[in-house]
């Protein structure tokens, strides 16, 4: 295919995902901006008031990045899994698989819905912030590297878990049993200053601490781990996570249900 019908596919299968949030946005926009809206109020206002000042800052304003963050992560992997896995499940995906498209238009076009979907939610989620306390942004590229790099990895995440699921129930095992716990261990909530040695050096095995810490860094300018190797990680495993995603796509064994 030539490179102006690559981009023909690429932006038709974005512009599906695009319309199919868009049309459920009471599933897809509205519940993670009520749920963050609760956590701003519990922790933020609440548990915050008396919680007073984490690294130099107010809670209130110490959890902010924590949550816009784990609002992008979920939304961004959620997208991807139930929208590629839905294609699994009506076989629509073998009529793109059988056509002369390119598989990285495919899978681009799939990690672009997903990105969209987790850009558009933490917007949403950073306006409501604004509500309860003030931001701003101390480093830009930091900010911007760490949100699309987060959003990329994550979305690529749920495509990988959407190809090897074989029912409705496999594509929620991977964010039950491994997303939150390691979301609600990741520093959202806390410094590691306040942990001890032994579960500092635990944390630190966590990857999602340095993608809250990196973003903490780019809004707060706080950070309790090395941001340049934050930024490193992420753009490794983004490229580790896209040669998987595209070569189980190409391979397309485990594509049909």
């Amino acid at each position: 295919m030539s490179l102006s019908k690559k981009w023909i596919a690429f932006r038709t299968i974005w512009f599906k995902e695009v319309r199919r949030i868009l049309r459920i946005w009471p599933q897809t926009l509205l519940p993670p901006v009520i749920t963050m809206s609760l956590y701003f109020v519990i922790f933020g206002k609440m548990i915050g008031s008396r919680v007073g000042e984490m690294g130099g800052v107010p809670y209130m304003q110490f959890i902010v990045p924590g949550l816009i963050m784990m609002s992008i992560i979920t939304n961004s992997y959620s997208n991807v899994v139930s929208s590629f896995f839905s294609a699994k499940f009506t076989s629509s995906i073998e009529e793109l698989l059988v056509s002369p498209v390119s598989k990285h238009a495919i899978l681009m076009g799939y990690i672009s819905g997903g990105i969209f979907r987790g850009l558009a939610i933490g917007v949403i989620v950073s306006i409501v912030a604004l509500f309860f306390t003030a931001l701003g942004i101390e480093h830009l590229f930091v900010t911007v590297f760490t949100v699309l790099g987060t959003s990329i990895l994550f979305s690529l995440g749920g495509f990988i878990n959407a190809v090897f699921a074989r029912s409705f129930d496999d594509i929620s095992i991977i964010p039950s049993f491994v997303l939150t716990p390691l979301t609600y261990l990741g520093g959202v909530f806390y410094s590691m200053e306040n942990l001890s040695p032994f579960w500092q050096n635990i944390s630190l095995l966590n990857p999602i601490v340095y993608m809250v810490n990196s973003f903490r860094y780019g809004i707060l300018g706080y950070s309790d781990v090395n941001v340049w190797y934050s930024m490193a990680a992420i753009f490794v495993f983004c490229a580790i996570f896209y040669t998987i995603a595209y070569r189980l796509l190409s391979n397309g064994s485990r594509v049909r249900l």
